[in-house]
């Protein structure tokens, strides 16, 4: 009989679910807006994963939760910081010691593992929305484009145009004195990936096997480029890196069947 497993990740900005079996195979996966009702959010990704995964609810043995949101979900049978569970899920990809790169909605982590995934250092950026998908989000509004097309138009800039401000309220005062003094939107797209980039590479050094995850990098790839432009270093991506908190989380929930 085959036993399944699930992690859900409680985001600020988004919910994560996915379902593995024994080998840790990702077999269903769902992602949810967190909204203001975490406990619903979390309910419905992890009901609409089950569907994709074609498992009945009562056939996963453990679910653990992570993320901010963790507390908020009474079907897990445990918990974990979303540090350890993202450092388990890139370690999954890529078994050997990492620089972890997570971007979220509202918080950015440089978080250093060992070969085993185990957490060794972490730091954490939540003091201002600089380097967050919250600070994409607030600049696509200033540049009157959808969130979406920010990436492709950064990716037609030939020009590397660094602004002056990490703070969100400064950079939207000077992203509108720049259009008004005649800048393309494409640099001003790439700047302010270029803004992420920087603010993430003054939180801590960035060598070795660099990973970058969360809903961030999943949705703007140009990020990876301009990473390994201005650190100077290659920047691993794993498959559908905004579930790799939710999988940390599967593979304890996995672990603690084991034990």
């Amino acid at each position: 009989m085959s036993h399944y497993y699930a992690g859900v990740d409680v985001g600020s900005w988004s919910t994560k679910a996915v379902i593995v079996d024994e080998d840790l195979q990702v077999l269903g996966k769902a992602v949810l807006r967190s909204g203001a009702d975490l406990p619903k959010a979390a309910a419905d990704a992890f009901e609409l994963a089950l569907k994709e995964a074609g498992v009945k609810r009562g056939k996963v043995r453990k679910v653990v939760s992570t993320g901010y949101g963790r507390n908020k979900v009474p079907f897990a049978d445990a918990t974990k910081t979303e540090i350890t569970c993202h450092g388990l899920g890139a370690n999954h990809y890529y078994p050997s010691s990492l620089t972890v790169v997570d971007i979220g909605g509202q918080d950015t982590k440089v978080i250093r593992v060992d070969a085993s995934g185990r957490n060794l250092h972490f730091i954490l950026n939540r003091k201002c929305a600089a380097g967050t998908g919250a600070f994409l989000e607030e600049m696509a509004l200033r540049l009157n484009v959808k969130l979406e097309e920010l990436n492709n138009l950064a990716m037609r800039s030939k020009r590397r145009l660094k602004l002056g401000s990490f703070c969100t309220v400064f950079t939207g005062t000077e992203i509108l004195r720049l259009i008004q003094e005649g800048e393309r939107i494409e640099d001003l797209a790439r700047g302010l990936y270029l803004s992420v980039v920087l603010r993430v590479a003054e939180m801590a050094p960035l060598d070795g096997k660099v990973v970058l995850t969360g809903g961030v990098i999943a949705y703007n790839p140009v990020l990876k480029q301009i990473f390994e432009e201005e650190v100077k270093v290659t920047c691993l991506v794993p498959p559908d890196p905004q579930f790799i908190g939710a999988l940390g989380a599967a593979r304890l929930a996995l672990g603690l069947s084991i034990k």
